[in-house]
């Protein structure tokens, strides 16, 4: 007879889904869980599966051997060390956006990386043991001031030509696009530098979410999208849902077909920055969010059906994890998460934090996620940090008393940042957290797709 490995379960339409920690999951009827939870005997090819997958097996040798593979391997990101390195160059923006945490629009000098800070930042960055690295430029608008980002580029292009292992860098500016030029596009095609820039739909849209002053920020960004992909260049966007997206799923998702995209994130708000002062204008439920994701899914998988490949961002990621067992390294969506061992993010003024948002959340007033200043620290006192410690803790889902016992443990993650500004401590709390609700209710959508609809599940591979 054989022996049951740990599971989790639970209930989506009349059917048992179980899952374990190597991201292996099946579906059984009431019939097949019941003879499954009492050791009995299973139908031949369900065994067959099951065991494949380790669920259940018989020779405990062999199982351990095997397991100790397939963890190894589901969770190869922690192998990986420091992989991003956030360059906020910039606290300056000329942008207004509703929910950015960006504090200054009048564009003062003092709110400038300098060449020193610059240097000292990337000296730590090339100290991670990762191979492969990638510089991430943002602001506020990186571009107010590019002269540092091109410093940067090519200060650790020359440093790491005396490193004994070299490194492969890949580098990556988050901007709006408004201060793009001639000279800024020469160099960004030259130096293969990707661009992700922030797309939330249509222009009124756009414009709401996203003032300019008197100008247009639709047309600001867009113009020089064009103008970048015309030229060969890896572009991305983003997309961040605001109340006023509700009802323009449908055209926020032709927007991206019409500019050629292939990736579309619809991301919920975090209550940081200037979204925790708008929040009752532009925020939602995670009921409401959920409504507004699984109609703009729908919407996308039309799309997809037609001919067009358009991938919703987050569920690719959920998707590889849940279909193809793959170690995603999403730092977001990783236990634990990538606080300090995965990224840092390097402040205009020295200051080094845990992550991005750790680094919003001190433009906020609250330095929590501080680890330490370019001019003082060196790699190792950063990933040896406490608060590096505590937020690894914190996010490592085996052992949260929340998530430990959840059937999407393998794929979620949880963020120490967002719990500690809501509640004061860096773990998950309860089941009813914003974003918690947000994860699994994203992921019965996809669960439910992949159990039902094969026409869907094969648009999903498609998508990994």
């Amino acid at each position: 007879m054989y022996k049951k490995n740990q599971y989790n379960y639970k209930q989506i339409n009349n059917h048992y889904l179980i899952t374990n920690e190597y991201g292996c999951y099946s579906f059984l009827s009431d019939k097949e869980f019941k003879k499954l939870e009492n050791n009995e005997k299973l139908p031949i090819s369900l065994t067959k599966k099951l065991k494949d997958d380790l669920f259940i097996y018989e020779d405990e040798q062999s199982f351990k051997n095997v397991s100790k593979c397939r963890i190894r391997e589901y969770k190869r990101y922690l192998e990986e060390s420091t992989v991003l390195h956030i360059f906020v160059v910039s606290k300056n923006c000329n942008y207004n956006c509703v929910y950015c945490q960006a504090g200054n629009l009048s564009l003062k000098e003092d709110f400038l990386m300098n060449e020193y800070t610059a240097q000292k930042a990337v000296d730590i960055a090339l100290d991670s043991p990762s191979q492969e690295i990638t510089f991430e430029f943002q602001g506020g608008e990186p571009l107010t001031n590019f002269s540092i980002i091109k410093f940067i580029i090519e200060y650790s292009k020359e440093k790491n030509e005396k490193l004994k292992e070299k490194k492969n860098i890949t580098y990556n500016i988050v901007t709006n696009l408004s201060l793009l030029n001639e000279e800024i596009a020469s160099y960004i095609v030259q130096n293969n530098i990707s661009v992700c820039t922030s797309i939330d739909g249509p222009c009124e849209l756009q414009n709401k979410n996203r003032p300019y002053k008197d100008n247009d920020s639709y047309k600001a960004t867009i113009n020089s999208f064009k103008k970048l992909k015309e030229q060969d260049v890896t572009i991305s966007a983003l997309l961040t849902t605001t109340r006023y997206s509700f009802d323009k799923y449908k055209e926020i998702v032709d927007e991206y077909v019409s500019l050629g995209l292939n990736r579309i994130w619809i991301r919920p708000l975090t209550k940081l920055g200037k979204a925790e002062k708008n929040w009752e204008d532009i925020s939602y439920s995670a009921d409401e969010f959920l409504e507004f994701y699984k109609k703009t899914l729908d919407y996308i998988i039309q799309v997809n059906k037609k001919g067009y490949l358009l991938i919703e961002g987050l569920a690719g990621i959920m998707l590889s994890k849940i279909i193809n067992q793959e170690s995603v390294n999403f730092m977001e969506l990783r236990s634990p998460c990538g606080a300090g061992i995965g990224q840092l993010a390097y402040y205009y003024d020295g200051d080094i934090y845990t992550c991005d948002e750790g680094r919003m959340l001190a433009e906020m007033g609250d330095k929590k996620f501080l680890l330490g200043n370019v001019l003082n620290n060196n790699f190792k006192d950063l990933i040896e940090s406490e608060i590096t410690k505590e937020a690894s803790n914190a996010s490592c889902l085996e052992c949260s008393k929340v998530c430990h016992s959840c059937a999407y443990m393998p794929y979620c993650g949880t963020c120490p940042v967002l719990n500690y500004a809501r509640s004061g401590k860096m773990e998950l709390e309860n089941k009813e957290d914003y974003k918690c609700k947000i994860n699994s209710g994203i992921l019965d959508i996809l669960f439910s797709y992949i159990q039902k609809d094969k026409s869907v599940l094969k648009i999903f591979k498609n998508w990994i």
